[in-house]
């Protein structure tokens, strides 16, 4: 009996693809979605990774040009009507707001310094907003695959236990395909959710140093402002 067992157990095919096919319908439904959630966190993940990246040389450059002497208005004038980077975006907007409020006699209009920090407030929002963008994707895998993967597990097993009462058997080549088909639905699960979970904080920890360097820039900036305000 066991060599018959051993026998019929070797005959079944335990490859991925294998099970998938054998799957029922709603843990195949179950499996896609936590494959297309794993491929996407993927793509999210390389993107932000660039992003970050180049928002970093990007700010790194501009900081340079910012502190190094140059006339503001040079500074400006370079940059033109379309900054490139974050930083320069957020130059730009103080800058921006700095020549309109000025009227046609050289004086300043009441109420510049509160205009030109909201209109650099408004410029880190905006960056802010595109740095953190497809996190929370990140995040809802993260905290969502695995019980997707267990309900997949779940039903799965609940279809070998009734193969089981068809059959009327609970021999091993009977049992094992329907338990093996079911826990490919919990790993699934887990190999979505432990990268989105991992990067999740990673990413975040950089959007918010990026963003931090964005505000201190914008707060020195708004202080270099001030002093010829009060000039």
């Amino acid at each position: 009996m066991e060599t018959e067992t051993l026998a019929l157990a070797q005959e079944v095919d335990f490859s991925l693809l294998a099970l998938f096919w054998r799957a029922t319908f709603t843990v195949k439904i179950v499996m896609l979605i936590l494959i297309f959630a794993s491929f996407w966190s993927w793509a999210i993940i390389i993107q932000k990774h660039l992003l970050f990246r180049v928002a970093r040389r990007e700010s790194s450059s501009f900081d340079r040009a910012f502190w190094s002497g140059e006339p503001l208005d040079e500074l400006y004038d370079q940059i033109g009507n379309r900054p490139g980077g974050a930083s320069e975006r957020i130059f730009s907007a103080g800058m921006t707001e700095w020549r309109r409020s000025h009227r046609d006699d050289g004086k300043l209009i009441a109420g510049a310094q509160a205009r030109i920090d909201r209109s650099m407030d408004v410029a880190i929002a905006k960056a802010n907003e595109r740095l953190t963008s497809g996190l929370t994707f990140l995040a809802t895998v993260g905290s969502t695959a695995p019980f997707i993967g267990l309900f997949g597990t779940v039903w799965g097993i609940k279809n070998s236990f009734e193969q089981i009462a068809i059959s009327q058997s609970t021999n091993l080549a009977v049992v094992a395909p329907g338990i093996a088909e079911a826990l490919v639905a919990t790993g699934l699960g887990l190999l979505a959710a432990i990268p989105a979970v991992i990067f999740y904080n990673k990413l975040s920890a950089d959007a918010d140093r990026i963003s931090g360097n964005y505000e201190s820039f914008a707060d020195e900036f708004a202080t270099i402002l001030s002093r010829q305000l009060d000039a």
